[in-house]
């Protein structure tokens, strides 16, 4: 622990972008430092937003060695690892459960790191845990939460941090497609038929689709994708969490990470969707529209997000958080998880009986949604 050199830093401004860069890498692009200054500097997230950017840099000998993004947060909004009944047990036992520290992608349920390293160190590690602790006692934070972390993070923090939770989302799988037709040749007749009705469905009404990379998203179409965009919150009594300025930032820092379907008839955009992908892998973030088309919606976010896979040898397709809907559409259940520490000790273990509880029924809860995906048993 000596050796390390811990600095807590408000904006990430502060931070050198090509030092980010270089652990985090710009293959995931949530953790790119294009992405998450984006965030910030369009206002999306600041201390009025309620993520207060708190990103954890660690030297040893004045070497950069980690990055942690890292917020401190006076709800539990955008996280989509819910918490909202801790919140209420901590207020019913007279302590104040706000705030509390994240290390998460704001806004983002998609697997990735977290730890950013060198290399794995057990013992680095430790220290970050460490620190992070004493930085949530310091600010009278009751807790601290990592989320949705890869494989290769989770098992350097097993050991440290046994409360984990257990989730479930749906995710598409190439299996080396060679089109659309092909992918459904894998179906049962009657799964096959419902997605062919579906999908003429939407061509019956005269809608057709364009894909747009990047700087090919003229400022009209921002505007239109954000008017929708906003239109999905506004139906649920929201306002949603990203300003425009965002989106636009994306199209300038990192264009070649960014795509738009647009659904349009005669000239006129009906509705689109907000992508963000790699090399292998393939985002669905946002989508909105004003009226209401039949099978409108599952063709924009799912049937064209996996024509657009396979067209590009894309081997993954993280069409975003829950919707058991996509389970018939070929979209396959696997875990995530994420990390949890709090601060007091008779609460954690409250919260350790009731995840052990939780992860029993997220077993079964993946079977049984294992259980009902349209392919043909082989053999």
């Amino acid at each position: 622990m000596d050796f390390y050199q811990f600095r807590f830093v408000d904006r990430i401004a502060k931070l050198d972008p090509a030092s980010w860069n270089g652990l985090a890498g710009t293959t995931y692009p949530f953790l790119r430092y294009e992405y998450l200054h984006a965030l910030e500097a369009s206002w999306s997230v600041c201390s009025r937003s309620g993520w207060q950017p708190c990103h954890l840099e660690v030297r040893r000998d004045q070497e950069l060695v980690a990055l942690l993004p890292l917020y401190e947060k006076s709800h539990s909004w955008g996280e989509y690892v819910f918490d909202w009944s801790w919140a209420e047990a901590y207020q019913q036992l007279g302590l104040s459960y706000y705030p509390k520290l994240v290390s998460a992608v704001p806004f983002t349920p998609c697997e990735g790191p977290r730890l950013l390293m060198k290399q794995h160190d057990s013992e680095l590690v430790s220290a970050i845990v460490q620190a992070v602790q004493n930085r949530a006692g310091e600010r009278q934070c009751s807790s601290w939460h990592l989320l949705f972390p890869h494989l290769e993070n989770q098992a350097l923090l097993e050991p440290l941090l046994p409360l984990k939770r257990l989730g479930v989302q749906f995710h598409w799988r190439n299996r080396g497609y060679a089109s659309f037709t092909d992918f459904l040749d894998a179906f049962t007749s009657r799964k096959r038929k419902n997605v062919r009705k579906e999908r003429e469905s939407v061509r019956a009404q005269g809608i057709r689709f364009r894909w747009l990379e990047g700087r090919e998203i003229s400022a009209a179409e921002l505007d239109q994708f954000y008017v929708f965009y906003q239109a999905t919150y506004l139906k649920r009594g929201q306002r949603g969490y990203l300003t425009r300025d965002f989106f636009v930032r994306l199209i300038q820092t990192m264009p070649e990470q960014v795509l738009l379907i647009s659904a349009e008839r005669d000239g006129r955009m009906l509705a689109a969707a907000w992508f963000l992908k790699n090399a292998t892998t393939l985002y669905g973030r946002y989508w909105g529209c004003l009226e209401e088309f039949n099978h409108l919606h599952f063709e924009t976010c799912y049937y064209q997000g996996i024509d657009y896979c396979i067209a590009h040898g894309l081997m993954d397709f993280d069409a975003g958080a829950q919707g058991e809907h996509k389970l018939l559409r070929g979209f396959e259940p696997r875990y995530t998880c994420s990390y949890h520490w709090l601060a007091d000790e008779r609460f954690e273990a409250a919260v350790a009986d009731f995840v052990k509880r939780e992860q029993e029924y997220m077993k079964s809860y993946l079977a049984e949604a294992a259980s009902v995906l349209p392919y043909r048993l082989e053999g």
